[in-house]
């Protein structure tokens, strides 16, 4: 498993798909600027000026929303996942 340096996370995208009343499966054609995704991994956190660590707010297991575009994609054990920084996160699902 990736283990993300500083204020970085690695996440996994959860596939929505979006249905019709009359069943069918619309595939791409309302992609959202938003997604929601699973939280696999944080860093530690990042150094503040006077050499503190701040912890992230994020924790291994939440569901969080991140912007479409965020991240850098890659694959691991054949699964594809995104690093993103802590600050691309814009909410925690509950």
């Amino acid at each position: 498993m990736l283990k993300p340096l500083g204020d970085r996370l690695v996440i996994k995208a959860i596939e929505e798909k979006e249905e019709t009343a009359g069943g069918f499966i619309l595939a791409g054609a309302s992609q959202d600027k938003t997604k929601k995704a699973q939280v696999l991994a944080v860093g530690e956190g990042i150094r503040s000026l006077n050499g503190d660590l701040i912890a992230p707010s994020v924790t291994e297991g939440e569901t969080v929303l991140v912007d479409a575009l965020a991240g850098v994609p890659v694959k691991e054990d054949g699964q594809d996942l995104l690093i993103i920084r802590e600050a691309d996160v814009l909410a925690v699902v509950k």
